[in-house]
């Protein structure tokens, strides 16, 4: 309605309250005239409920309508609808996208990265921009998550070797763009992770190539990488572990011995595992940071607690240093291929009190939560990562079996066509058949 305009002046017709009928309505009883004979309009005659307020009764009360409740259908289309597609997505992000499955301890992403990198192995690097490109024909959910779980896998370097600038696990910097980065597979990855005799295949996504469902692996590679992502109802935290703790662990498993798995973290640090639990749900690691002291007034941080970079730490220690928790007056980062951030304290610190200071008020302690998560059989499954080497040996050596039977196989086949064909020159057959 324009500014300055009268509201009985607006050509929008004006609505009826709910309840009441509408202003002009063809019923003459909205006016309280009834029709008369001759056929104009005479007062109505007064209600029963009218007529008694005049004789000074109580009127009949009302009656007043019920809610309805609303119908909970289960078989409407709509919910229906809704159910299987919540369900639907539910399954999709577990299994296609979040969990590691326990076959090759790879998550989709990763696993589709190293088929490509296998697919265009020749020895040499690639660009990681080319690779990201050949994955998405596999993989179709852009760009950035590709590009940053190969970088992922390049920055541990177990199998991806990473050659440019991927950025700093220390100090938390990013990777440059991927045209400028390169990449191949490891000789650690071509030995453990890829034979084509043994990989059950299906179509991709568009049905025109062919992807593994999960590569032959040949190592717990899930636990040596570690692995954390998030699906709907569920999380996964899978910590990483020292590759010869793995070695020892699986010979030990292999001969009938017992073994505990701790896990190794790249960044150092120290750690208290009294409630790992076997990383089973509801685990506690509490990691913390290597501190030294050079002198009075000087300490230096050597190893960062695992999930910390230099950056988040030191912006922890300028947060307490703010709220007047820390007494130190100046921080010096030199870290470069190692650790090494220094505080210089204040006149009126106390030096014996400054690293617990460091543990209870920064991010020099933090506290783990792992739950190790993996698929198997196309569901979702929490085990220990006990449980998790052991089903992983067995495979592999189901695997290596298989291997053996199939160069079996093959060598009988040669042994057999180079005999027939020995025969052949040594009896003069050929010359039999001219």
């Amino acid at each position: 309605m324009p500014k300055g305009q009268n509201p009985s002046d607006s050509d929008q017709p004006e609505l009826p309250l709910a309840g009441q009928p509408a202003p002009g309505a063809s019923d003459p009883q909205v006016s309280g005239l009834t029709p008369h004979p001759s056929g104009g309009l005479s007062p109505a005659a007064p209600s029963d409920g009218a007529s008694a307020e005049a004789d000074g009764a109580t009127p009949p009360p009302a009656e007043i309508a019920e809610p309805v409740a609303p119908q909970n259908n289960d078989n409407a289309p709509l919910a229906h609808s809704y159910r299987n597609w919540f369900l639907e997505y539910a399954s999709y992000v577990i299994l296609d996208r979040a969990v590691p499955h326990l076959d090759d301890g790879l998550k989709p992403v990763q696993r589709r990265i190293l088929h490509t990198l296998w697919e265009k192995d020749d020895g040499r690097f690639h660009k990681v921009a080319n690779i990201v490109g050949a994955t998405m024909a596999f993989h179709p959910h852009g760009d950035a998550s590709i590009g940053a779980a190969l970088v992922g896998m390049g920055q541990r370097a177990w199998l991806i070797e990473p050659q440019g600038n991927y950025g700093n696990t220390l100090t938390g910097d990013d990777a440059a763009a991927p045209r400028y980065i390169e990449c191949r597979l490891t000789n650690f990855a071509r030995e453990v992770l890829f034979n084509p005799k043994t990989t059950l295949w299906q179509k991709s996504y568009d049905g025109r190539a062919q992807e593994p469902i999960s590569l032959p692996a040949k190592f717990p590679i899930t636990l040596l990488e570690g692995c954390e992502g998030i699906a709907v109802g569920l999380t996964t935290k899978i910590l990483p572990h020292n590759f010869n703790d793995l070695c020892r662990a699986s010979i030990n498993h292999l001969q009938g011995k017992t073994f505990r798995l701790r896990p190794d973290f790249p960044s150092g640090g120290i750690a208290d595992f009294s409630a790992y639990a076997d990383g089973e749900r509801g685990a506690k690691v509490k990691v913390r940071a290597k501190i030294e002291q050079r002198s009075r007034t000087q300490f230096a941080i050597t190893e960062l607690p695992f999930g910390a970079t230099t950056l988040t730490l030191k912006a922890s220690i300028e947060a307490a240093i703010a709220k007047g928790k820390l007494k130190v007056k100046r921080i010096e980062d030199l870290t470069s291929e190692s650790v090494e951030i220094l505080l210089e304290l204040s006149s009126t610190a106390d030096p014996e009190k400054i690293i617990d200071q460091l543990y209870v008020f920064t991010d020099c302690e933090l506290t783990l939560s792992p739950a190790a998560c993996v698929i198997i059989d196309d569901k979702p499954s929490f085990m220990g990562v006990s449980e998790i080497l052991r089903r992983s040996v067995d495979r592999a050596r189901a695997l290596l079996g298989r291997e053996l039977e199939i160069r079996i196989g093959e060598l009988a086949d040669q042994w057999h066509a180079d005999s027939l064909e020995r025969i052949f020159i040594e009896e003069r057959i050929y010359r039999r058949i001219e």
